[in-house]
């Protein structure tokens, strides 16, 4: 490999970080989420390193379901979106997807299947985030028709949290009643708990968590949580300072501009642009590590490099090793200096960036 940008996998720390979400609940289920390319991490490598542990993984899609399955991952894999079009549903049957269901006419595509399909379905509830779900009050009609046909095996109660990264934000107590409410007297297992509900909402746990975030290391949250801070990080993202320049004061960096110096400054160029989803947008200042000390982002992103403070750093030079998250700087820290979260970090990572894993 020549350039030298790349994203260390640690598929040690997500499994340890899958162990600590089921440890929050020992009575409970974990299915592990591994959408968008497991956040970034590689989902075959992903499922393939968690497979002997986890009773089921979940994605987006049939797409993201389908390569699994071409990788030889085995487990039941759960669509969260559920199914689009009902050509899906005779490929959800035969590859063993369970499919979330959000919307009552799709119980009549159901119905149509042969009854020998033995479907598995989410029933998604709308307890206030508005994006998808049968409303509280019509919820237990669709359950009952559910569990009438004879094309369904089992039905899981579901429905997914609004704010639970704000432990101070009641709306979840709100929609954990609501939930409550429209589902008492049914007789199915639910699935309420994503990452920060695993964490940080006991009530939500129930008997299927689906920890996401969290197997890959990162903080839900935006303060120290006790819980979250046992959290590994599993991505370090790398590369190299491959020029080196000093300029005078009032020289500027970069295009537009953004940043002058006031002193005479040592510059250093990264290998590491917006081209391999590092944000454009990544303020003067997101901290980085130079041969594990800290230093800065000076200069606006390109797509293809970014520039850095040697200054103080007279040791770093013409191959000197950069980190920006993972390891040893927590990706909840570089977030708001890009006005972003981990989430969009991890999965904007293009695949110019090679994935090298640890742990197989």
């Amino acid at each position: 490999m020549s350039r030298q940008a790349r994203a260390l996998i640690d598929l040690d720390a997500i499994r340890a970080n899958y162990r600590l979400a089921c440890a929050q609940s020992p009575q409970s289920q974990a299915v592990a989420i591994v959408k968008a390319d497991a956040y970034g991490h590689g989902a075959t490598r992903v499922a393939a390193a968690l497979e002997p542990e986890v009773p089921a993984f979940g994605v987006a899609c049939i797409e993201e379901a389908i390569a699994l399955r071409e990788a030889g991952i085995t487990r039941p894999i759960l669509l969260l979106e559920g199914f689009f079009q009902p050509d899906e549903l005779p490929i959800i049957v035969e590859q063993n997807f369970w499919t979330a269901l959000h919307s009552e006419h799709q119980i009549d595509q159901i119905a149509a299947l042969p009854e020998s399909a033995g479907l598995h379905v989410w029933l998604k509830m709308d307890s206030g985030m508005h994006r998808l779900g049968v409303a509280p009050e019509h919820y237990a009609d669709a359950f009952r028709r559910l569990k009438a046909l004879p094309q369904v095996a089992e039905v899981v109660l579901m429905s997914h949290f609004a704010c639970a990264d704000e432990l101070d934000n009641d709306f979840t107590r709100v929609q954990i009643e609501r939930f409550r409410q429209a589902t008492e007297g049914l007789d199915a297992p639910v699935s309420l708990a994503n990452s920060p509900a695993t964490l940080g909402w006991p009530q939500a746990r129930q008997d299927l968590m689906r920890p996401g975030l969290m197997l890959y290391g990162a903080s839900p949250f935006g303060q120290p949580q006790v819980e979250a801070d046992k959290l590994q990080p599993a991505m370090t993202l790398l590369s190299e300072v491959i020029a080196v320049r000093e300029i005078e004061p009032g020289e500027s960096v970069g295009y537009a501009c953004t940043w002058t110096a006031d002193q005479p400054s040592r510059v250093g160029t990264v290998a590491m642009g917006y081209g391999d989803g590092f944000p454009r947008h990544a303020k003067n200042g997101t901290p980085v590590l130079i041969d594990g000390q800290r230093s800065r982002i000076i200069g606006r992103v390109s797509m293809d490099m970014l520039t850095v403070d040697l200054t103080d750093l007279p040791q770093a030079g013409l191959g000197s090793t950069v980190e920006f998250w993972g390891a040893n700087l927590s990706i909840n820290e570089v977030a708001p200096w890009c006005d972003t979260i981990p989430y969009t970090l991890m999965t904007c990572l293009t695949g110019r960036i090679p994935r090298i894993y640890r742990g197989d």
